[in-house]
Parts: C-alpha cells; sequence; structure tokens
C-alpha cells in the first residue's frame, strides 16, 4: 500500500513489532525488570485516573513551554541581526559552537544551584537547549540564501528591510523550523532529566518516585506519559509549521518534511 494509508500499517506494523519485543523481553527477564505492556498499560490509566500523571504531566510541559518561549526568540532573531556583520559572528563562531558543544545535561547541577528546584531551573535548561539548536539552523538558513537573488531584489530597489522580509526570512524559515523539530525532543527530555535530579513535581518526579519504590510499571507508564507529550509537542510544531509555509510549493514542502 502507498499513500496515507501505507503509512498507516507501516506505523502500526512497527508498533506491534515494539510491543511484540516489549512483552518478549518481560517474558526472559520477567516484571520485576522489565514490565509487560499490559501491566504498564493498567499502571498508566491508573495514574489518569488518580490525577497524577496529568497534573504532573501539566508541570513539565509548563517548563518546556516556558523555555521555549524565552530560548526561541534570541535563537532565531540573532541570526538575522548578525547576517549584516560577518565580522562580529566570525568573533562570536568559536564560542557559539563551543557553549554548543558543551552538555547541557552537565549543566542541570547548577541550573539547580542557581534556580532552585521548582520550575526556574527547568526553564533555564530547556530555554539554552532550544537556542543553541534554533540558532545554528537559523545561521545555517540565512547563509543558504542565494546571493544573486538578494542582488537582484537590491537592484529593483528594494532596502535593507524588503531583502529581509521578502527574501531572507521566507527562505530561511524551514531552517528555522527544523531546528525547532530538533529541538522539541531534546526540550522535553531536559526537563525530564532536570526533574530526575531535583523537583518535587513533573514526569520526572513521577519516575523517580516510582523507581525508589521498585514500581516497574508505574515507571514506564510515566515514561509512556513522556512519549505522548513528546509527539504531542512534534504535532503541534507540525501543524503551525504547514500553516506558516503553505506558500511553499508541494513538492518542496514534501522535501522540507522529509528531512
Amino acid at each position: 500500500m502507498t499513500g496515507p494509508a501505507g503509512r498507516a500499517f507501516d506505523r502500526l506494523l512497527v508498533a506491534a513489532l515494539l510491543l511484540a519485543g516489549w512483552q518478549g523481553a518481560s517474558a526472559a527477564w520477567g516484571e520485576y525488570w522489565a514490565s509487560g505492556p499490559l501491566p504498564a498499560a493498567a499502571a498508566f490509566w491508573r495514574l489518569v485516573a488518580s490525577g497524577s500523571l496529568p497534573t504532573n504531566a501539566l508541570y513539565t510541559l509548563e517548563a518546556t513551554a516556558w523555555g521555549f518561549a524565552i530560548g526561541l526568540p534570541p535563537g532565531i532573531l540573532l541570526p538575522f541581526l548578525l547576517r549584516r556583520h560577518p565580522r562580529i559572528r566570525a568573533v562570536l563562531d568559536p564560542f557559539m559552537v563551543a557553549a554548543y558543544g558543551v552538555p547541557k545535561l552537565a549543566l542541570a547541577p547548577l541550573f539547580i544551584v542557581w534556580f532552585g528546584i521548582g520550575i526556574g531551573s527547568k526553564v533555564a535548561l530547556v530555554a539554552s537547549v532550544t537556542f543553541f539548536i534554533v540558532y545554528f539552523n537559523a545561521m545555517a538558513g540565512v547563509a543558504a540564501v542565494d546571493r544573486r537573488l538578494i542582488a537582484t531584489v537590491r537592484v529593483m530597489g528594494a532596502g535593507e528591510w524588503r531583502v529581509l522580509t521578502d527574501v531572507v526570512w521566507p527562505a530561511s524559515v524551514p531552517f528555522v523550523f527544523a531546528g525547532i523539530r530538533t529541538a522539541t525532543p531534546y526540550a522535553v527530555g531536559g526537563t525530564v532529566v532536570t526533574e530526575l535530579i531535583s523537583s518535587n513535581r513533573g514526569l520526572g518526579h513521577l519516575i523517580q518516585l516510582s523507581a525508589n519504590r521498585f514500581q516497574t510499571n508505574e515507571v514506564f507508564a510515566a515514561l509512556f506519559g513522556v512519549l505522548i507529550l513528546v509527539i504531542g509537542c512534534n504535532l503541534a510544531v507540525q501543524a503551525v509549521e504547514r500553516r506558516l509555509l503553505r506558500w511553499r510549493p508541494p513538492v518542496f514542502a514534501a522535501s522540507g518534511a522529509a528531512g
């Protein structure tokens, strides 16, 4: 099968294979070490019914959203500001690369010391992760703009603002959204890991609490909550991207989504 129906069938097949492998691992190692799909599903619905999973998931989502709101704008705007200042960009580039190379999760303990165990440390980590990923993708988009096209619109009398809004920005938007899509799972994962280290709320806290109680079923249930959160955030980003990039030809849009 081809088309949407074929993709849906292939995804269901992959999901079935993953569940079968999960069940096989549970049978081989025992439910204490690897909870089976059915016990994990029962624990998931139990946590949902008690309100524990939704409450902690909303806390994780809130921290991720605030981190995105803080880290995303400078990650997008800075490459466009540096476009006309190549010397400043060249000076900053090695420092940006070095800062990007520092494992952000290694900074989590520092963020906890600086901002406490509350939401501030999670927001700071997500903002740092989001900024660098989006920054380098946006910078790649700015650098990839056809210089001949810019020269053409300048000859036609366009000023710097028109060049930026009518040429550079439309050409760079796919790169920006590629960075946002890449940053989304890292941002959620960074929030959860920070909650694992020190927090009194969130999905990471729920995972840590369940692990301390040796409740393997609830650990898998909380991990499933993280998976749902990542998928939901990714679908939201894709919906915004489709709405903002409706002007792209279908072939280009399909190739961009595949990348």
